[in-house]
């Protein structure tokens, strides 16, 4: 991983220094990282790397113990109205106004941001049909199912056109046609000049997809930069659990043989 940093007014996302503990458990260990602007980034690690936490306090969800963060050169905690403004977030476990419709959900989303009623209708329409959920519309959030329920989220976080996505396993749950018309439309966003980062524990996804990745595990940072930076000659699943270790052994297991 390379110690030379972007200026934070020219990343799209600039961390610093950044750090969490929970008790005696440190989540997120001094962690500084850049995401550049116009990339697909990934951000991948175990279950309770540090990811979602690291997220959280990204996008002003969770204060640091320790750090810095800027949004295109605005600081989250010092200016966080203003660097929100710039950010679309779907959330891990943040819980929706689920009593809602889909289509009120995302209404109140786009209102919530000062947008104009008739400009909010239009995208409502778009976003609601891009992600077929048209025919859902009208049904409270709380029936959805969980691929429904994310997709809606994910209408939410794009209503008012951000310049930053940050997509915690936003294709958990989803069908694979969902999944496929999701992809398209980040890709056309970063195509477009936006930035997105996205976590998920799905290797060959963020390999496929990511011009960008880190990995994080037990809080640290331990690599970033270009897709093939990281994983050099191998794939990234294998650089992954190179780099992260605790890959077990079958050793024990003969009783599961049939032949």
């Amino acid at each position: 991983m390379s110690n030379s940093y972007l200026d934070p007014g020219t990343a799209a996302l600039s961390i610093r220094t950044l750090g969490k503990r929970f008790g005696e458990k440190v989540a997120v260990n001094g962690i500084s990282l850049d995401v550049p602007t116009g990339s697909f980034f990934g951000l991948v690690g175990p279950n309770g790397a540090g990811k979602t936490t690291a997220l959280s306090m990204a996008t002003g969800l969770m204060r640091p113990d320790t750090g810095q963060v800027w949004i295109h050169g605005i600081d989250v905690w010092a200016e966080p109205a203003k660097a929100k403004a710039s950010l679309g977030v779907l959330a891990d476990g943040v819980r929706l106004f689920d009593r809602l419709s889909g289509r009120q959900l995302v209404t109140y989303s786009g209102l919530l941001r000062g947008m104009d009623r008739a400009t909010v209708d239009t995208r409502t329409d778009d976003l609601l049909r891009v992600l077929d959920l048209a025919d859902a519309g009208s049904k409270l959030v709380v029936d959805y199912s969980a691929g429904m329920t994310k997709k809606i989220a994910l209408a939410t976080a794009l209503i008012h056109s951000p310049r930053v996505l940050v997509l915690d396993e936003p294709f958990e749950a989803v069908d694979p046609v969902s999944a496929a018309n999701i992809r398209d439309i980040l890709s056309d966003y970063v195509a477009h000049g936006g930035t997105v980062i996205v976590s998920s524990h799905v290797m060959d996804l963020v390999q496929r997809m990511c011009s960008h990745v880190a990995v994080i595990a037990d809080g640290n940072l331990l690599s970033a930069g270009s897709v093939d930076e990281v994983r050099g000659e191998m794939s990234l699943e294998d650089r992954f659990v190179d780099l992260v270790g605790g890959r077990g052994s079958n050793e024990g297991l003969s009783w599961l043989h049939t032949s």
